[in-house]
């Protein structure tokens, strides 16, 4: 038997560190024997997916991160009406992310045993 992990990460990329440590934990977790993990982007949050972002040196790389969760097994979905809003297209998200709905996110909260908000 497995557990069955959502995070549901809301806030900007940059600016706080709720996605930051919302995607640390979902990596910790996704690494792990027997645990499942589901990642929901929606907001803000979804340009956290857009791949190659330009920082200063020290910053973190939320799209390596998310890539990092996504090859130890995390399927990780972006809202689409929160991507049109944002003027961000499938062909923007990094290697591992795609695009998401609504009604996905609902089925994933049935799925889920634990569901985790940043």
């Amino acid at each position: 038997m497995s557990d069955k992990m959502l995070f549901i990460l809301n806030d900007p990329p940059y600016g706080t560190e709720r996605v930051f440590n919302g995607l640390r934990l979902a990596g910790a977790l996704a690494k792990r024997n027997g645990v499942e993990v589901r990642v929901f982007l929606m907001g803000d949050a979804v340009a956290a997916a857009m791949a190659n972002h330009k920082l200063p040196d020290g910053y973190y790389h939320l799209d390596r991160m998310i890539g990092a969760c996504a090859r130890y097994g995390a399927d990780i979905g972006c809202c689409g009406k929160c991507m049109d809003a944002r003027g961000i297209t499938e062909d923007m998200l990094t290697k591992g992310t795609r695009r998401s709905t609504l009604d996905e996110l609902a089925d994933w909260n049935l799925w889920a045993e634990k569901v985790v908000s940043f």
